[in-house]
């Protein structure tokens, strides 16, 4: 795979931000290195992790 950047000038106004996923980045210009991190604003007790049921595509 052949991958060129063009790095040009860039100017963003404004971020609005709706939502935010379990995983989530905003990432404008440059960057060396990515860190990322997650935390729960709930008790671990609280925490229920059932069957996962598997998404299949209608057709």
């Amino acid at each position: 795979m052949n991958f060129q950047v063009y790095n040009r000038e860039l100017c963003v106004g404004t971020i609005r931000v709706s939502a935010v996923a379990s995983s989530s980045l905003i990432l404008v210009g440059d960057t060396e290195t990515i860190q990322l991190a997650s935390t729960f604003d709930t008790p671990a007790e609280s925490l229920i992790i059932g069957a996962l049921v598997p998404l299949t595509p209608k057709g």
